[in-house]
C-alpha cells in the first residue's frame, strides 16, 4: 500500500530533476562558476542586445549568468541620476532557465557572494587593452567613471586584483580557450567591466529573445494602454529623429559610415559583403517618408489607429491631417519606455528605424511571435536567420 512515503517519491524525483535549475535561481552555489558584468554601454536597446549575447556566452562557457539590473539614466526627472532597475521589474526570470542557468545579480551578491566570493577574493577580468587605461597599466577599469562606478557601488563592490587576457574574443570559436584558461575551480567568478558580447547582437543569438518574457506588471500596463487608447487594427511606429540621432546619421552623408551602422544589420543583412545600401530614409526618415510608409501600411492592414513612440518630434498633428481625422493617432510618452516597447510589439503592423537598437528590440520580439514588421525606407526587409 502506498503510504505518505510512497506518495512523496514523485515529488522527490521532481526535486532531483529540477535541482540544477533551482540552484541556478539562487538555491545553492554552482560549482561550474558564475559570470558577472556591467551593462554599461548605451541605453536600454543596447543593453538588451548585450544581454542576449551575454546569455549565449554564459551558456557557451557553462557558467551561471548573474543577470544585472538595467541602467536607466534619469537626468531630467527624479532621481536625476542613474537608476538601477532589477531585471524582474520588466521581465520574468523563470523563462531564461529554459535556456540556461541564471540568478539575479542582486540575489548573487546578497545570498552567495558573502560566503563563496567574499571581499579579498574578488577578481576583475578584462582585456589587456582595457587595462592600458589604468595608471599602472595592469588594473581593470571596473569602476572608472559613470556608469561603471555607480553600478558596482550599488552592491558595495570593490575588486581586489585584476586578471588580464588577450588573444580571444567572446565568439563561439574561442569556447575551448575560455574554458581551458579559466577553469571554475581556479576562477569561480568571472567579473567583466562590460558585457561579454558584441553589439549589435549576433544574428544567431536573435532568437534568444523568446526567453525575454514581459513581467505581469508591464503586460498589465501595456494592455491597459492598448485597451484605453487604441482601436484595432493599429500600426505602431518608432520615430528616432532627435538632434543626437541626426548627428549620427550625418555619417552616412559624409561617407564615414557604410551599410553597417549601429543596429542596421537587422535590415541590411549581417553579411557586410552582401549588405543592402543604408539610405538616409532608413536612418533619419523625413516627414515625407514617414507619411509614405504610414499611408502604405495603414491601408494594407485597414488600420483604425496609429501608435507613435518617439525620442523627439512625434508628428501627431501631421499624421492626423494625412488621414483627415479618420485614423486615431496616439502618442502617450509613458513613464517607462518599456510600455512603448510592449505596445509596439503588439501592433498589427510595426514600422521601425533600421539603425535603432530600440526598434531592434521590437523587431526581435515580433519575429519571435511571427508578427509583421517593416522599416522606414524599406517596406520588405530581408529575412534573417532564425535558427540557433
Amino acid at each position: 500500500m502506498a503510504g505518505p512515503a510512497g506518495a512523496a517519491r514523485p515529488l522527490l524525483l521532481l526535486v532531483l530533476l529540477l535541482g540544477p535549475l533551482l540552484s541556478g535561481a539562487g538555491a545553492g552555489w554552482d560549482p561550474a562558476g558564475y559570470l558577472l558584468y556591467c551593462p554599461c554601454m548605451g541605453r536600454f536597446g543596447n543593453q538588451a542586445d548585450h544581454f542576449l549575447g551575454s546569455l549565449a556566452f554564459a551558456k557557451m562557457v557553462n557558467r551561471t549568468l548573474a543577470v544585472p539590473p538595467w541602467i536607466e539614466y534619469r537626468y531630467h526627472r527624479p532621481p536625476y541620476t542613474n537608476l538601477h532597475v532589477p531585471y524582474k521589474d520588466y521581465f520574468k526570470l523563470a523563462p531564461l532557465l529554459e535556456y540556461h542557468r541564471v540568478i539575479t545579480l542582486e540575489d548573487f551578491m546578497e545570498k552567495l557572494a558573502p560566503v563563496h566570493w567574499p571581499p579579498g577574493k574578488r577578481v576583475a577580468y578584462c582585456f589587456e587593452a582595457a587595462a592600458q587605461r589604468s595608471a599602472d597599466k595592469r588594473t581593470c577599469p571596473m569602476k572608472d567613471g559613470n556608469p561603471f562606478g555607480p553600478f558596482w557601488d550599488q552592491f558595495a563592490m570593490d575588486f581586489d586584483r585584476s586578471e588580464l587576457f588577450g588573444g580571444v574574443s567572446f565568439s563561439a570559436s574561442y569556447k575551448d580557450q575560455w574554458i581551458q584558461r579559466f577553469p571554475p575551480s581556479e576562477h569561480p567568478v568571472l567579473a567583466f567591466p562590460g558585457a561579454p558580447a558584441q553589439f549589435p547582437v549576433q544574428e544567431e543569438y536573435r532568437p534568444l529573445h523568446r526567453y525575454m518574457v514581459w513581467s505581469d506588471e508591464i503586460v498589465d500596463k501595456g494592455e491597459a494602454s492598448i485597451n484605453s487608447f487604441l482601436v484595432r487594427p493599429y500600426v505602431g511606429i518608432h520615430l528616432r529623429v532627435g538632434s543626437d540621432w541626426k548627428n549620427a546619421c550625418n555619417m552616412l552623408k559624409d561617407g564615414t559610415a557604410g551599410s553597417h551602422l549601429m543596429a542596421s544589420p537587422q535590415c541590411v543583412g549581417y553579411d557586410r559583403n552582401a549588405a543592402a545600401p543604408l539610405t538616409m530614409d532608413m536612418c533619419l526618415p523625413g516627414l515625407k517618408e514617414i507619411k509614405r510608409a504610414l499611408k502604405l501600411w495603414v491601408k494594407k492592414v485597414d488600420a483604425n489607429a496609429v501608435y507613435v513612440a518617439s525620442d523627439s518630434e512625434p508628428y501627431t498633428h501631421e499624421i492626423q491631417q494625412l488621414f483627415k481625422g479618420k485614423v486615431k493617432v496616439v502618442y502617450l510618452q509613458p513613464e517607462v519606455a518599456q510600455i512603448d516597447l510592449y505596445v509596439l510589439g503588439q501592433a498589427d503592423h510595426f514600422i521601425g528605424n533600421c539603425v535603432s537598437s530600440f526598434t531592434a528590440f521590437v523587431k526581435r520580439e515580433r519575429d519571435v511571435h511571427g508578427r509583421p514588421s517593416s522599416f522606414f525606407g524599406m517596406d520588405h526587409p530581408p529575412k534573417l536567420r532564425d535558427e540557433l
